[in-house]
């Protein structure tokens, strides 16, 4: 399988300054996005110590899980070892930023959302804490890979609000979750399969606050590179307003056929690593 990825952010039009953290490893096929709060700018250290702790997390101990390990299914809560790892990295994440706020006043108070995603040879990990959110374009069709976690989606939940109403309420940033807020924290842990050609948006809440459901779809769907759609997806929340700050990865897979026999199985095996990237992202 190969991945081709690409990000995009941007200050917006309101902020003075950028909270958001973003970070890919292509040899990992992993992507991680956080949107940091608190006074002081401690949002981006909080953004920042996430993002770095669950990269260094994965780096370390994802290589060191055997290979047949990978892809085995902890039967106790129908997981894959990698997304088990990959929900330990935040977790960990969690852990770091609670000691961070406690010990240093200016970050006391100090929390982020995140979603991450770890690509596999068939399927992908995603994790996330928080109203930051994963999309996933597949013919076509733009959907909602994670539910937020905030008080808006609770009353959606309810029925005291439709998705569409709750777009204008002034409360819509009211996260239920966040890293580095308590000790403890529930992450949401899921496993999606995947097929040639999806592409994958993950995302601060600064680009959905903005833009409808439908608008985003009508920009994946333009025949550009993944830079180019990157960049016209954060345009265009400016354009709407640009209240937040915004940023985008992208992440498109190319997943190979398979052998049509075991000799050439074997063969590729010997001959390839565990899995390919390629990488192809917008400094």
């Amino acid at each position: 399988m190969q991945l081709e990825l690409a990000y995009c952010s941007d200050t917006g039009r309101v902020r003075d300054h950028n909270e958001d953290a973003m970070a890919m490893d292509a040899e990992l096929g992993l992507v991680v996005l956080a949107d940091g709060m608190g006074g002081y700018q401690a949002g981006e250290v909080a953004s920042d110590l996430a993002v770095k702790t669950i990269m260094t997390h994965l780096s370390e101990h994802l290589p060191n899980l055997p290979a047949e390990k990978r892809e085995y299914i902890n039967n106790n809560r129908n997981l894959h070892h990698s997304s088990i790892l990959l929900e330990q990295a935040v977790l960990s994440a969690n852990r770091i930023i609670f000691e961070a706020s406690e010990s240093e006043t200016q970050y006391q108070g100090m929390g982020t959302t995140v979603v991450a995603a770890l690509f596999s040879p068939e399927f992908i990990s995603i994790a996330h804490v928080g109203d930051s959110r994963l999309y996933r374009l597949r013919n076509a069709v733009l959907s909602p890979i994670t539910l937020d976690h905030s008080v808006l989606q609770e009353l959606i939940e309810c029925g005291f609000f439709t998705p569409e109403q709750a777009r204008h309420s002034p409360n819509r940033n009211l996260v239920t979750r966040a890293l580095g807020v308590s000790d403890a924290v529930n992450v949401d842990v899921q496993e999606q399969a995947l097929q040639n050609g999806d592409i994958y948006l993950l995302c601060s809440d600064g680009l959905n606050d903005m833009l409808e459901d439908r608008e985003m779809q009508q920009i994946l769907n333009l025949p550009e590179s993944l830079e180019q759609l990157a960049q016209r997806l954060v345009d265009a929340a400016n354009e709407h307003g640009g209240e937040d700050n915004i940023s985008v990865l992208l992440a498109r897979t190319h997943l190979a056929e398979k052998p049509d026999t075991a000799t050439d199985a074997d063969n590729s095996t010997q001959n390839s690593p565990w899995w390919h990237r390629l990488l192809n992202w917008n400094l």
